[in-house]
């Protein structure tokens, strides 16, 4: 799948995230402290919403059990989740957010 438009960079402040459905799939947009990125929106351990949740630096905060997760590996930070999130590559053109999402 080629880059896609995910968001406009204005639209999400910095230490946020924003929902986002592509086809169907749901996203989550965060404008973290090392900039922007992109992952699955829904935790792995219990299928809540990621975008309902807060970001600290380069954290997001599940809302449900307050797992954890680096926005930037998907990697684990704090239980209870235990699978790592899928992140996906990001890049800025002309102030538009964009992420590859692979091939399937």
């Amino acid at each position: 799948m080629p880059w896609i438009a995910v968001a406009d960079a204005n639209d999400i402040e910095e230490e946020d995230v924003l929902e986002v459905s592509v086809g169907d799939r749901v996203l989550a947009v965060y404008h973290a402290e090392d900039g922007f990125f992109v992952t699955d929106g829904i935790c792995t351990h219990e299928h809540a919403h990621l975008a309902e949740g807060f970001v600290f630096g380069n954290i997001i905060e599940c809302p449900k059990h307050q797992g954890r997760f680096d926005v930037r590996s998907g990697e684990c930070k704090g239980s209870p989740v235990s699978v790592p999130v899928r992140t996906y590559p990001t890049r800025i053109v002309n102030g538009t957010i964009e992420a590859n999402l692979g091939d399937d």
